[in-house]
C-alpha cells in the first residue's frame, strides 16, 4: 500500500496530541519544552492567527507524522522565527523535514518575511539537526554560550529568503 504525504496550514484539535506524541517521540526535549509545543497548538486553535503562530503539519493517512510552527518576530520588519520544527523518528530521513522547512521558507516569503531564523542547542544530541539547517541554507548567526545551561550553548541560525 502506497501512503500520501500531504502538507496543511489548518490546526485541529487533534494536533496538539499529535505534537505531543511526535516531540515526545524525538527524545529531544524535556517534558517542559514538550508542553511548550502542545500550548502553542493550543494558543493557535483558541486565538487562530492573532496568536502569530502559523502550522504546517506532514499528514500521512490523515495522521501527522511531522509538523513545524513558526511566526513573525513582533516589532520587526520582516524577521520570521522557527518555533518548531520535528518529524516522527519513524519517519525521519525520508524529505519530510526538508519538505516543511522548504514550505515554510515559501510562506514566510509570501508574507513578507526576508529573513528566518531557528535556534538550537549546541550539545551533542543535537549535531544532526544543526547538520539538517547547514544542509538547507542556515548560516550560524550567534552563540550565546551557557544559555540553556552550563556548558549548553544557545545556536541561532538565519537565512536570507
Amino acid at each position: 500500500m502506497t501512503e500520501t504525504l500531504r502538507l496543511r496550514a489548518s490546526v485541529r484539535a487533534a494536533d496538539a496530541d499529535a505534537v505531543r506524541r511526535i516531540v515526545t517521540a524525538t527524545g529531544h526535549f524535556t517534558p517542559a519544552e514538550t508542553d511548550v509545543a502542545v500550548e502553542l497548538v493550543e494558543e493557535r486553535r483558541r486565538r487562530g492567527l492573532a496568536a502569530g503562530y502559523r502550522f504546517l503539519f506532514a499528514d500521512v493517512d490523515g495522521c501527522p507524522v511531522g509538523y513545524a510552527c513558526y511566526g513573525p518576530v513582533p516589532a520587526t520588519a520582516a524577521s520570521f522565527d522557527l518555533y518548531w520544527i520535528a518529524v516522527d523518528p519513524a519517519r525521519q530521513g525520508r524529505g519530510v523535514g526538508r519538505l516543511l522547512l522548504r514550505r515554510c521558507e515559501a510562506s514566510v516569503r509570501r508574507l513578507g518575511g526576508a529573513r528566518l531564523y531557528i535556534e538550537t542547542s549546541a550539545r551533542a544530541l543535537y549535531d544532526a539537526t544543526r547538520r539538517f539547517y547547514a544542509r538547507a541554507g542556515y548560516r550560524e548567526a550567534a552563540r550565546l554560550e551557557d544559555f540553556y545551561a552550563p556548558g549548553d550553548a544557545k545556536i541561532i541560525y538565519c537565512k536570507r529568503l
